[in-house]
């Protein structure tokens, strides 16, 4: 077994650096490219490529600048290796998430699971989550509730679709009102809450103050909003066999850790993980089927007929290649090391915020097979869309249906193309979240 390992080992590695090399070729070409090199790394395909040559030269990249302003730190470390990008999302004692000073202003005073070390509490409330949130939900509400919103907006689109404004945001605030029972006061207020806040605890890294202010009124209107919600459901007494009303229940049991107020801030945290990522990756997968004709045409044969396994493993495959996020980030507790006892190993200091991206992991060359092919045959494993260890996604399991099936009417539409010229892009709109992004078929 060792003489056929070496060899297939030796041939990865051999591959990682030639993939570095054409990685750095192609980065020298957009030198002098309209907008320059900085332009060229905001695209999928540029962070791809720049991942790669890290992996194959400098794989954890040690640098005494602080990148990230949101949360305190003392430098930054780029992880790209994916037995390395594991071993960080792995060692939570060691790695610490950061998000909870940003989770306390969104909730004014109590931590959000996500923003938690493994501690008691952390246990409590993700426990009492999964109570309420049913993996068999997943067959007998959850499917059926986005196959039928989705076919319907379809149907109306007439052959032509503006893809978040006109399925992937309708249909997600749809599930946020059947199962969640936490529809908002309107759709349009939801969905601004919502995507505000995931921009400002994960994505506004440079800490504007002017949204800083604005992430703080989104949180005070959502927060108003849900004790008014759970107010009414307690005075009528109507809890409704949703997300909201199971908590409730739950309250009523005794269950520690579910007064109001920690209903209010669970559910503060689901909805903003649910309602901007679900259209985000959405979009972000149909792109990436709409620039491989192959890839598209295989999905829509899989739709048509009803292969939603096979469906499935084409929109997470789609993500791969432009995830929702592509780093995942930690801040060391103290000092330590990452790869310890390998040629890249490096020391990482305390306070240092550590990027270990997941994106990076899943193109791995040393790990896993022809990682620049679009494949349906991966296994979950080969897959890091959503995190990784204690604090992969809550909603991971949610995810994996609600993906496919938002996508799934649209992909059986005969000659599904991209609309015309720019509107035929993903427009973020001024935001990290698909905005626009006009798609056309034969109605």
């Amino acid at each position: 077994m060792l003489l056929l390992n070496l060899p297939i080992a030796i041939w990865r590695y051999l591959g990682q650096i030639f993939g570095g090399l054409a990685a750095l070729a192609w980065m020298a070409t957009k030198v002098f490219a309209k907008g320059g090199i900085g332009a060229a790394l905001t695209t999928p395909e540029g962070q791809r490529y720049a991942f790669a040559a890290l992996r194959a030269f400098q794989p954890n990249l040690v640098l005494n600048r602080v990148l990230v302003k949101a949360y305190d730190n003392t430098g930054t470390v780029i992880v790209s290796r994916r037995e390395d990008v594991r071993e960080v999302l792995e060692r939570g004692d060691v790695f610490d998430v950061v998000y909870g000073p940003r989770m306390e202003m969104i909730t004014s005073g109590a931590n959000f699971f996500l923003g938690m070390q493994d501690i008691p509490h952390y246990t409590r409330d993700v426990s009492n989550m999964r109570v309420v949130v049913r993996r068999a939900d997943l067959v007998t509400i959850v499917t059926p509730c986005v196959a039928a919103k989705a076919a319907a907006l379809v149907a109306a689109s007439n052959g032509a679709l503006d893809v978040p404004q006109a399925l992937t945001l309708p249909t997600a605030h749809h599930l946020l009102d059947v199962y969640f029972g936490t529809p908002g006061p309107s759709a349009a207020e939801m969905i601004d809450w919502t995507t505000t806040l995931f921009w400002y605890l994960f994505i506004d890294l440079a800490a504007n103050p002017a949204f800083d202010a604005k992430a703080k009124t989104a949180a005070a209107s959502l927060r108003t909003y849900l004790d008014a919600a759970i107010a009414v459901r307690k005075a009528t007494g109507a809890m409704g066999d949703d997300i909201l009303g199971r908590c409730l229940a739950l309250q009523a049991s005794g269950a520690p850790g579910m007064d109001d107020v920690g209903v209010r801030n669970n559910l503060v945290g689901l909805l903003i993980g649910e309602l901007p990522t679900t259209s985000c990756a959405a979009n972000r997968a149909l792109d990436q089927l709409l620039s491989r004709p192959d890839a598209l045409a295989s999905a829509r044969a899989a739709a048509l007929a009803d292969d939603d396994a096979l469906l499935a493993q084409h929109v997470y495959e789609g993500l791969r290649f432009f995830p929702v996020n592509p780093i995942i980030y930690r801040r060391a507790i103290c000092e330590t090391r990452v790869a310890e006892g390998t040629a890249r190993e490096r020391r990482i200091k305390p306070g240092a915020m550590v990027m270990a991206s997941n994106l990076s992991a899943m193109f791995d060359e040393t790990e896993l097979p022809a990682v620049n092919s679009f494949r349906t045959d991966r296994p979950w494993d080969a897959y890091m869309l959503w995190g990784y260890g204690m604090h992969t996604c809550f909603g991971d399991y949610l995810n994996r249906v609600t993906l496919p099936g938002v996508l799934k009417p649209l992909l059986k539409q005969k000659g599904l193309r991209r609309a015309a010229g720019a509107a035929g892009q993903i427009d973020n709109g001024g935001t990290p979240f698909p905005v626009h992004f006009n798609v056309a078929f034969d109605p």
